[in-house]
């Protein structure tokens, strides 16, 4: 009866959990779409690195496929609707190029991610995999973190707490704590952290 009840209670937690993940992913979303629309009538005047949201955008949806051809079933579907949206901010960003100067370090991390890419396919260890998605995934931070020093008023930081925001929740909603399920989202938290101090540090130094 103790062992059943721990167990129900185990499954109430987790699914809250989930629940939590859910709502921040919504948000997460809402406010991406929100400020898309604002960027395109000239409202809102945010210059991300489309190099940066390629490279998301495109281990994002190796995460999804992943997903769905382990059954993630539904489940999966969250993570695929954040690839299309992320690679929705990286085609805007590539209409509104005009301001951005592309680097030769920024091509160096570009062509470091995609070809890193295809390696997660070739590894049957799953910590492998998260290994180099992780590496792809702090590859795209670095166009960014370069650009926001340079330019700290072209970025939102509001997507970036979003983002950290969101992986906590996934750490918090995960059943397994092992390095496999956590690297990959304390990583990305990590930089998305440093990404928006850059960012404060840039703009109170500039103002």
């Amino acid at each position: 009866m103790v062992n059943a009840f721990i167990a129900c209670n185990r499954n109430i937690c987790s699914h809250e959990r989930r629940e939590d993940r859910e709502h921040a992913d919504d948000f997460f979303i809402i406010h991406i779409v929100t400020s898309l629309l604002q960027c395109e009538k000239g409202k809102l005047y945010i210059q991300p690195h489309y190099f940066s949201w390629t490279i998301w955008g495109l281990a994002t949806f190796i995460v999804f496929f992943a997903q769905l051809q382990d059954n993630g079933g539904l489940g999966a579907w969250p993570m695929g609707v954040s690839g299309v949206i992320t690679i929705l901010i990286a085609v805007m960003a590539y209409q509104r190029r005009k301001d951005i100067v592309i680097t030769r370090l920024d091509w160096t991390f570009l062509i470091l991610a995609i070809s890193s890419l295809p390696a997660w396919a070739l590894t049957s260890d799953p910590l492998w995999a998260v290994i180099i998605l992780t590496a792809v995934d702090v590859l795209g931070f670095g166009p960014s973190i370069r650009k926001a020093y340079h330019y700290p008023f072209e970025e939102d930081v509001t997507f970036f707490v979003l983002f950290v925001i969101r992986n906590v929740l996934s750490v918090i909603a995960l059943e397994h704590y092992s390095m496999t399920t956590m690297l990959f989202p304390l990583t990305g938290s990590a930089a998305c952290i440093i990404l928006i101090l850059t960012i404060l540090w840039r703009r109170k130094a500039l103002s």
